[in-house]
């Protein structure tokens, strides 16, 4: 089996939803995969460009009246066989995560206290503006979507990310608890 990157597996299964252009692949790549899988725009032509020579997926040209031509993607017999080998491949890795504000904490002796406490505030912020943004796109999938076979699947990678900003909240809270009581 020929080894493509994690970005060529993503595209190949984001064919398999309604997304056939670059700007529909785009588009839910900013709205749903980027919260887990960073895809920048300027992967997903040459991705594109690649699996069509691989004979992953074929391009056909789409015409509107008054509209430019849009070029379409398709994928192949040989590349829903690529995807679906990738897919029943055991996961080489877990998953490493970059976070700074542990980064920060972790060297935080080196800074005031009240900036210290004002990191982990901001920090526990963005998690729970995080959450506001996952349940809006839950009550979303589930009012729109509910009749598309892929929606279950989006709910549970969904679920992932409810619990780990929850549980990432819940360590602020604890944390900061901890740094208030904390003696000088």
């Amino acid at each position: 089996m020929k080894k493509y990157n994690d970005t060529t597996y993503a595209i190949l299964g984001i064919l398999t939803t309604e997304c056939k252009t670059g700007y529909a692949i785009k588009q839910l790549i900013d709205n749903s995969l980027n919260h887990f899988w960073k895809i920048s725009y300027g992967q997903i032509y040459p991705t594109l460009k690649l699996i069509v020579q691989e004979g992953l997926a074929e391009v056909r040209t789409s015409s509107t009246p008054g509209k430019p031509d849009k070029n379409e993607y398709y994928l192949t017999t040989k590349g829903l066989e690529e995807l679906k080998k990738w897919l029943e491949q055991p996961v080489e890795q877990l998953p490493i995560e970059r976070n700074e504000i542990l980064l920060k904490l972790f060297f935080g002796r080196n800074q005031a206290k009240e900036k210290t406490v004002l990191l982990l505030q901001n920090y526990q912020q963005e998690l729970e503006n995080r959450l506001q943004t996952y349940e809006a796109i839950e009550k979303g999938i589930l009012s729109h979507n509910h009749t598309v076979e892929d929606s279950f699947y989006w709910l549970l990678t969904l679920d992932y990310g409810k619990r780990t900003t929850k549980a990432a909240i819940d360590w602020c809270e604890c944390t900061l608890e901890k740094f208030l009581t904390k003696g000088d």
